[in-house]
């Protein structure tokens, strides 16, 4: 089976077994609509690159200054990326070495916090991430986070309780960033609240660091003193992070990389993430960020149209978060999200804002459009979607609908395959 060019010929020969697995995970792939929004489909090349020989090689250490001999290719590679990574995002500084996005927010925290510091970020239930303060991360086991959340009426960002939080909490850092929320962030009035407190200011910018590099968002580095970042999700990249900062920030950042937060890096990714980096850099990239954000506005739109409440009103970005009570006040996201994917649309349960069940059910479900949008699909096929996740759950426990409804989305998404 080839993924787009990548043999598997070799692995069927030596594990038969594990090429089998890939291969069933390839045709689903292929067979579902895809709206989990941390999700997306690499280029080929960028598979290449991540499957290749340079993940042979030792390199601890940065480009010039390695532990290792034998960097030489090495560190012309990793140059390649961070030069980037900086030209992609205006940043004076990338570290292109995180692992992943948790990663690259421990090297930042390190850089700039010691154990025990007072952080001011988005509270997980509100739309944040586990490593914006939860107690089950590092992040809320080393320091002392302190959670501001959303206006219980327009379930946005309440930029007057940050505010007051900031200035009876005197962080040391202000966090900005979510994992579940689908407006823009005001950059200039966190930088100008952190400014007054006398806090760093850093953006999470994982999930939206793809629509920055199209210039469909604004840049966090223009108001940041660090930004944490993911090469996948909507900039279509390998998995791993990136950490963008000030110059004045780069040696902290690099040395609690590694030997910091980490050892060794991973060639293969970086080689990886410097192809993606230059995916985005294209003129493409920036109608593909563009669309995605209409996507997603497409598909908020149809269901509304629905009768079902989104979150917010709406969207701004790649998110829709729904509310499943609105199809009916038993329905959980768990049951949404297991019901759904066994109907070839894969998506995730997510909690709402003020969400009066636990994180493993829920009341919401959580979509995003960078993947589908990768497939080539546009608004008139949101709205089908829209259509369609409606029709499903309205009608769950109608097998005769339930049934041509399913061929209506394997019909959908056999159009629209990422490696077809």
């Amino acid at each position: 089976m080839n993924q787009k060019g990548v043999s598997q010929e070799n692995l069927t020969a030596v594990d038969n077994e594990l090429a089998h697995l890939i291969e069933n995970d390839l045709k689903r792939q292929n067979s579902h609509i895809h709206l989990i929004a941390s999700e997306n489909f690499a280029s080929q090349a960028v598979m290449e690159a991540s499957g290749s020989v340079l993940t042979n090689k030792y390199s601890e250490g940065v480009p010039g200054r390695r532990y290792y001999e034998g960097c030489e290719v090495i560190d012309q590679i990793e140059q390649l990326a961070i030069d980037r990574a900086c030209e992609l995002f205006n940043a004076e500084h990338a570290n292109v070495q995180p692992h992943s996005g948790a990663s690259a927010n421990l090297a930042a925290y390190l850089a700039l916090l010691e154990p025990g510091d007072d952080v001011l970020g988005m509270s997980l239930d509100q739309g944040g991430h586990l490593t914006h303060g939860s107690p089950v991360n590092f992040s809320g086991q080393l320091y002392n986070f302190h959670g501001y959340g959303l206006d219980k009426e327009t379930e946005l960002i309440d930029m007057n309780d940050v505010y007051e939080m900031a200035i009876k909490v005197k962080p040391k850092l202000l966090v900005a960033g979510y994992s579940s929320y689908s407006q823009p962030l005001d950059f200039k009035k966190f930088r100008e609240i952190a400014d007054e407190v006398g806090a760093y200011f850093m953006v999470d910018a994982a999930h939206f660091i793809g629509l920055v590099a199209g210039k469909a968002l604004d840049n966090p580095m223009d108001y940041a003193d660090i930004v944490t970042a993911t090469t996948h999700k909507a900039l279509r990249g390998p998995r791993g992070g990136l950490i963008l900062s000030k110059e004045k920030f780069a040696k902290d950042i690099d040395k609690n990389t590694f030997p910091g937060a980490q050892g060794g890096p991973l060639n293969n990714q970086i080689a990886a993430k410097a192809v993606c980096f230059k995916e985005a850099l294209s003129d493409e990239f920036k109608v593909y960020a563009q669309q995605i954000i209409k996507n997603a506005q497409a598909l908020s739109d149809s269901f509304l149209h629905e009768g079902l409440r989104v979150v917010s009103g709406g969207t701004k970005n790649h998110i829709v978060l729904v509310d499943t009570r609105s199809v009916d006040e038993d329905l959980t996201g768990k049951e949404a999200g297991i019901l759904l994917n066994d109907m070839g649309i894969t998506l995730n349960r997510n909690a709402i804002p003020f969400d009066p069940r636990s994180p493993f059910i829920t009341s919401g479900i959580r979509m995003g459009t960078p993947g589908v949008t990768t497939c080539g699909m546009k608004e008139e096929q949101m709205e089908k979607i829209g259509y369609l996740i409606s029709s499903i759950l309205k009608n769950r426990d109608n097998e005769d609908s339930l049934g041509q409804l399913k061929e209506e989305v394997s019909e959908l998404a056999s159009s629209f395959q990422p490696y077809g």
